[in-house]
């Protein structure tokens, strides 16, 4: 990502202190980063806390003699590659649709050749006016990338869309930017090992054990990491999900048949156990459907099936080397998923609660919590595409520097 540029303009807004976050982000990808404070955006950030990130000057105004004498806000709009406008507010959307220009970020808009991209934040209300949408409408028309922003709590006290984007949310698409513009795919050569959906054990020839996972995030992921060069083998249990594009897929059933179909797959670069693989099956599935015979119900007896994330995670030649477990929990979430990680000896767990009342486990969206060597980090609710794309770019940032943010469970 070296002699990468962004032109970041900050608008107005509570959330523009998520900007700071994001210029770091961008720069530990070697994108450089310069930046328009509008007024409105300098109530909430400072230029020199600005301009302290991004190692440049930081402009504010259009008339001033010495930064147009310097830069000029033609060249300043342009030496960039890509225009990212973050926090968008719903007054720069309507300058941008509207082609005005009356200060230094709406000229630079107007004035620039280079693609633009916004992250659009505001009260859900404006969010949802006719006139936001309006604009929003032709805003894409005009091949602006629109961000989506997220639902929740607002800083306004009400509840809904209109959430800036998280700075690792902006991040993934920044880069998509350049990996699409580029014909780049940070993740080409490399191999990676995808399982997804629920595993069946079979009681008989007509009953089984399963669970609730209906593959969607796993599938989402083995996706994501092929938009971004890996080849990619997708061991899936029982789902109705079709195969994924360009994805190799292998179908398999019984928690032991996934384990066979994972280690068939290796060597791999990257292994994602996404799957919620059953911990246990009958120890002796029985060969003809068992018969209700009006008396005492079947016991049945139970054996541990094998573990696919901690034989992924062993030491050999064969390891991966970034192995990454799913940790669905319902209670204490991280303090089970810290143990699940030292305990498997992967190198990074993906945690969520999948509590009945969250609607994750077979639902479109998810929260999860992403444990590292180095900490964790906290995704707010969202898509599970989106996840799975945030995942990916993580994934691809630890290929280009291996040791900045996780290692290995000694």
């Amino acid at each position: 990502m070296s002699a990468k540029r962004v032109l970041l303009i900050i608008g107005g807004g509570i959330a523009a202190y998520k900007c700071l976050e994001l210029i770091r982000r961008l720069g530990d990808q070697g994108i450089a980063v310069r930046a328009i404070l509008t007024r409105a955006g300098a109530e909430f950030v400072t230029p020199l806390s600005v301009a302290s990130l991004t190692g440049d000057k930081v402009y504010t105004e259009l008339f001033s003699l010495t930064d147009e004498s310097e830069m000029g806000h033609i060249r300043l709009s342009r030496e960039a590659d890509l225009v990212l406008v973050a926090p968008a507010t719903a007054d720069l959307m309507a300058k941008m649709a509207q082609g005005l220009a009356n200060d230094l970020a709406s000229t630079a808009l107007l004035a620039t050749d280079k693609p633009v991209m916004i992250a659009p934040t505001m009260n859900s209300r404006m969010w949802d006016h006719p006139a936001t949408q309006r604009n929003l409408a032709t805003l894409r028309a005009d091949g602006v990338t629109i961000i989506t922003p997220g639902s929740g709590a607002l800083a306004c006290g009400e509840v809904g869309a209109g959430r800036l984007s998280e700075p690792h949310e902006i991040l993934a698409a920044v880069l998509d930017f350049y990996a699409a513009r580029d014909g780049l795919k940070p993740l080409a050569g490399r191999h990676a090992l995808v399982t997804a959906g629920p595993t069946y054990e079979a009681i008989d020839p007509v009953r089984y054990i399963a669970n609730r996972s209906s593959g969607k995030q796993g599938y989402a992921i083995a996706a994501a990491l092929q938009a971004l060069g890996a080849r990619v083998t997708l061991v899936s249990g029982p789902t109705a999900l079709p195969d994924p594009t360009g994805v190799s897929v292998i179908r398999i059933e019984s928690a032991r048949d996934m384990l066979k179909a994972c280690e068939a797959a290796l060597p791999a670069d990257i292994a994602v156990c996404v799957a919620a693989v059953a911990d246990w099956r009958i120890d002796c599935d029985a060969a003809q459907k068992i018969k209700k015979t009006g008396g005492a119900p079947p016991a049945l007896s139970f054996v541990e099936n094998p573990d696919i994330l901690a034989t992924l995670s062993k030491t050999g030649p064969n390891r991966p080397a970034l192995v990454i477990g799913f940790a669905a929990e319902t209670e204490q979430v991280i303090d089970h998923a810290r143990a699940k990680r030292a305990r498997k000896g992967c190198d990074w767990i993906v945690a969520n609660d999948v509590s009945h009342a969250t609607g994750i486990m077979g639902g479109d969206r998810n929260s999860v919590h992403l444990i590292t060597e180095a900490g964790i980090d906290t995704w707010p609710d969202s898509p599970k595409d989106n996840v799975a794309r945030d995942l990916a770019a993580r994934i691809a940032q630890f290929f280009a520097n291996p040791t900045k943010d996780s290692a290995p469970c000694p």
